[in-house]
């Protein structure tokens, strides 16, 4: 891992990790309401699946993906893959759903503000994929000069 991407993929690792942790136990009512959300919005994928084994699937696929930016010898381009990924899913979600934005379908509504602000997830993915395709950048290395006698 390069020193740069430490307190980015700390962070977001950190967060995420949590975040599936949390939904482990989850009871009855945060498993319908986590699978009713990911159901209307990606219906093909989610409808038929039962609400507990849904947040099971989403709480050990968020712990994958910060595990996958705590770990440093996950590469740069893998992890950056798996966040924007997620964020992208949860964007998705933001976007999909009308009450989540106000009229103009962009700017979030009270209800939407929790999911707009994971577009920060999406541009820290990006990063660490560019980062991690094109090299991140490399410390200057000082270089003596010759004193001249």
């Amino acid at each position: 891992m390069h020193p740069t991407h430490l307190p980015l993929r700390a962070a977001t690792g950190a967060y995420i990790l949590n975040s599936g942790i949390s939904k482990l136990g989850a009871d009855d009512d945060t498993a319908n309401f986590l699978h009713a959300s990911a159901a209307g919005t990606y219906p093909a994928l989610f409808r038929n699946m039962q609400p507990k084994k849904f947040a099971q699937l989403l709480a050990y696929s968020e712990m994958a993906v910060g595990a996958a930016l705590l770990v440093p010898m996950v590469p740069a381009t893998l992890a950056g893959v798996a966040l924007t990924g997620f964020g992208a899913s949860l964007v998705g979600m933001y976007f999909k759903t009308p009450s989540m934005t106000l009229d103009d379908g962009i700017r979030p509504s009270h209800e939407g503000m929790a999911l707009a602000k994971d577009i920060w997830l999406v541009g820290a993915g990006l990063t660490l994929v560019g980062q991690g395709i094109l090299g991140a950048p490399e410390p200057k290395k000082k270089t003596r000069r010759k004193r001249r006698r």
